[in-house]
C-alpha cells in the first residue's frame, strides 16, 4: 500500500489513466496536473493547476513517457494549458522526492541534477522495455499492413538493431513468414541473430543489404538510415522508424526519393494504451512502495 504518499502526476496520455487507477487503489493521494478535460473522476485524486500544488508535500513526481521537451514543457493530452516543470518547483519538494519519467533529455537531466533530486527512467529498465515491446510489435504490424499493398508473408524485411524491441520485432515478423535480415554492431548480437535462424549483417554492410528490402524497421536512435542508404533502397520500400525522436532516418531525403518513411515512437500508447499503462503502473507501484519502505526504515 502507498498510504500517506503524496504524488504529483503531470500531463500525459491515456497510459497515465492506468497509473492513476492503480495508485489510487493503493491509497496514494494524487495531484493530477494537466487533466482539466478528463471527465473521469478517481477517488483520492484531485485535479489541480500547477500553481495550486504545494510541492513541499510531494513525495514523487510522475511525468509522461516522453518526460519534458527541451524547454521543460510537458505533453498534456487532457488539457489545453501549457505545463512546464522547472528547477524551482523541484527545489520546493522534500529532498527525498523522486522524479519518474519514461525517457529523459538534457533539460530534465539538468534540473534534476541542479536540484539534487533523483530521476528514474522507466524505459531504461529491462522489464519495462521487454513488456513494452509487445504492443510495439503489434503496432508495427498494424502500420506495415496499413501502408503496403503486399503481404508480410514472403516480403523482405530489414530490422536495424537487436535491442529489446528489435529482437521482438525480428522474431514476430519472421513468425509471420517474412524473410528477415537483422543489422547489428555487436558480435554477440550477430551470434544471437544467427541462433534465431535469421540472416545477420553488420551495420557497415547496411547499404548492400537494403537493395531488395520491402520494409525497413529501425530501432536505433541515431542517424542510421542515411541518404546514401536510402539511395540504395527500392522506391516501394516502407520505413517504420521506432526510435525515439527525431528517429534514425533522413526523412527529408526519403521524401525526396518518394520513399514512405514513418516515425512511430510511442506506439504502445497509440495502439494499446490500456496495456501499456498497466505495464508502467505495475512497475511504478513497486518502485514507489520500495521508496516508501526505505523512507520509513530511515525514520525508525
Amino acid at each position: 500500500m502507498l498510504t500517506g504518499m503524496q504524488i504529483a502526476i503531470i500531463g500525459g496520455d491515456a497510459r497515465q489513466l492506468e497509473i492513476v487507477r492503480k495508485l489510487t487503489e493503493l491509497d496514494a493521494k494524487l495531484s493530477l496536473i494537466g487533466f482539466e478535460q478528463l471527465d473521469h473522476a478517481f477517488s483520492g485524486a484531485t485535479k489541480e493547476k500547477l500553481d495550486e500544488v504545494d510541492f513541499s508535500n510531494i513525495d514523487a513526481i510522475i511525468l509522461p513517457v516522453p518526460g519534458t521537451n527541451l524547454e521543460g514543457h510537458v505533453e498534456t493530452i487532457f488539457s489545453n494549458e501549457k505545463v512546464c516543470l522547472s528547477e524551482d518547483m523541484l527545489m520546493k519538494t522534500p529532498t527525498h522526492c523522486t522524479v519518474y519519467s519514461g525517457i529523459t533529455n538534457s533539460y530534465l537531466n539538468g534540473i534534476t541534477k541542479k536540484s539534487n533530486r533523483r530521476l528514474v527512467q522507466l524505459f531504461e529498465r529491462d522489464d519495462v522495455a521487454i513488456y513494452n515491446s509487445i504492443p510495439t510489435v503489434e503496432g508495427t504490424i498494424m502500420m506495415a499492413i496499413q501502408h503496403t499493398d503486399f503481404t508480410i508473408h514472403g516480403s523482405n524485411i530489414v530490422v536495424l538493431g537487436l535491442g529489446r524491441v528489435g529482437m521482438s520485432v525480428a522474431r514476430t515478423f519472421a513468425a509471420l513468414g517474412a524473410n528477415v535480415k537483422v543489422g547489428a554492431r555487436k558480435s554477440e548480437h550477430i551470434a544471437r541473430i544467427t541462433e534465431m535462424g535469421l540472416t545477420p549483417f553488420t551495420l557497415n554492410e547496411l547499404e548492400q543489404n537494403v537493395k531488395d528490402v520491402d520494409i525497413c524497421i529501425n530501432t536505433i536512435p541515431h542517424l542510421i538510415v542515411s541518404a546514401s542508404v536510402l539511395s540504395k533502397m527500392p522506391v516501394h520500400t516502407l520505413i517504420i522508424d521506432l526510435a525515439s525522436k527525431p528517429g534514425g532516418t533522413d526523412f527529408r531525403y526519403a521524401e525526396k526519393r518518394g520513399i514512405k518513411a514513418l516515425l512511430a515512437p510511442g506506439l504502445p500508447g497509440i495502439v494499446a494504451p490500456k496495456t501499456a499503462g498497466q505495464i508502467l503502473a505495475n512497475v511504478l507501484s513497486q518502485l514507489l512502495s520500495d521508496d516508501l519502505q526505505k523512507r520509513k526504515g530511515k525514520e525508525e
